[in-house]
């Protein structure tokens, strides 16, 4: 099919038009591409070949240039796009510009700056607090409800989809050892995420409140936290994770941007709690959004997590990494914490679907309780759009292999 004869309602359609980086087969030059359909648009090409002023920002092997541009070139830049490969006019010009998706290499589509991961379900966190303390009056923690908690990930191990996922080796200890061992994690899992893409950075000591989210932050993009349990449960205490999360994050390929998803936007789930005035959100704009998650173990979908439950926003997020006056960068990621929803089949972690072993999957595979070497996990998702439509985020995709060890 041509690349402009998109069918209407597709959900990678001229109403999306997210961002990555991508190669041609015969060359390992990166370019900035926009996916439309089933192919990819060379941007700074057609940005070149039409005159237009965008060619040179988009003229780069990552995304940072255009990150950092902030919004207003944002919304400038995508406006552009959306005549680009809408007006039939522009058709003969950018043509040449066109290249079928499975034709290329894709990459990681920005330089990573930071990285911080967060707690935001609060279905998850009940989960986890009833199999962890089940005897507890209350699963949360007492400060859940008054602050969203996260921790400090490691960048350097972000990578795109697609990318091998080598099972960690570490200490661990089950309740009953004597004592510690070290050996290859046995109880690796996944987390069912969206991160969000910082694009316009900050001075130390200036926090972002609620209202400039939109300004910093350029778009979505899916994200599986890997976490390796039994080595997360050793180490946790009393400093939070470490070896456990950050020897893998996987991100899609494709950063979508958050003008795309102005029709998925919902307020999020009513507050059982009086908020302190840098997190109160009752007087902004809808902070939540309606991004339909699948989670799927060797080609069988095991979970469908609503991002549209998640009691602590994307915008109080921001607005509480920076309260203290830590600055953003360019490229910063943070990701939601695990998507989980009220029912047993919305849940986006294993721990929390086998009830930490428990209760196993009993998949096309085999059963599973954790994820075995050679097991593959993708993420999909979608949001509603205009008049109808659909609005996909790339999917991300890692498969396990091995230790060395």
């Amino acid at each position: 099919m041509p690349p402009f004869d998109v069918p209407e309602g597709h959900p990678f359609g001229p109403h999306n038009l997210p961002y990555g980086v991508f190669s041609l087969s015969d060359s390992d030059t990166r370019s900035v591409g926009v996916r439309l359909g089933d192919h990819v648009l060379d941007a700074a090409g057609a940005a070149r070949a039409l005159g237009s002023p965008y060619a040179a920002l988009l003229a780069h092997t990552t995304l940072n240039p255009l990150l950092a541009a902030g919004r207003t070139a944002w919304s400038d830049v995508r406006r552009a796009l959306t005549a680009w490969v809408t007006v039939p006019s522009h058709r003969e010009t950018i043509s040449p510009f066109f290249h079928p998706l499975d034709s290329v290499t894709l990459h990681l589509p920005f330089e990573v700056a930071d990285y911080v991961d967060f707690y935001a379900s609060e279905n998850h966190a009940r989960n986890v607090g009833q199999i962890f303390r089940p005897d507890s009056p209350d699963p949360l923690t007492p400060n859940w409800k008054h602050l969203p908690i996260g921790y400090h990930g490691r960048s350097g191990t972000v990578v795109v989809s697609g990318t091998d996922v080598v099972r960690p080796s570490g200490q661990r200890k089950a309740p009953a050892d004597p004592a510690p061992v070290y050996g290859p994690s046995v109880r690796l899992d996944i987390e069912a995420e969206v991160g969000f893409v910082v694009g316009t950075p900050t001075r130390m000591g200036h926090p972002v409140p609620l209202s400039g989210f939109r300004d910093h932050v350029f778009g979505v993009t899916l994200l599986n936290d890997w976490s390796a349990r039994d080595l997360q449960a050793w180490e946790y205490v009393p400093l939070g994770p470490f070896l456990g999360k950050s020897f893998a994050t996987s991100v899609s390929p494709w950063i979508t941007p958050l003008d795309a998803l102005d029709e998925a936007r919902v307020a999020p789930p009513s507050r059982t709690h009086d908020l302190l005035p840098y997190l109160d959100d009752s007087a902004e704009d809808p902070g939540g959004y309606d991004l339909r998650i699948s989670v799927a173990v060797n080609g069988h979908v095991v979970a469908e997590p609503p991002f549209s439950t998640m009691y602590w926003t994307a915008a109080q997020q921001l607005a509480h990494m920076t309260v203290n006056g830590a600055s953003l960068r360019t490229g910063d990621l943070y990701g939601s914490g695990t998507v989980s929803g009220p029912a047993a089949d919305q849940r986006g972690s294993l721990l929390e679907l086998t009830w930490n072993g428990r209760d196993p999957l009993d998949l096309p595979t085999g059963k599973r309780t954790f994820l075995e070497d050679g097991d593959e996990v993708t993420l999909t998702a979608w949001a509603p759009g205009a008049n109808g439509t659909r609005i996909a985020l790339g999917e991300v995709t890692g498969r396990i292999v091995p230790s060395p060890q």
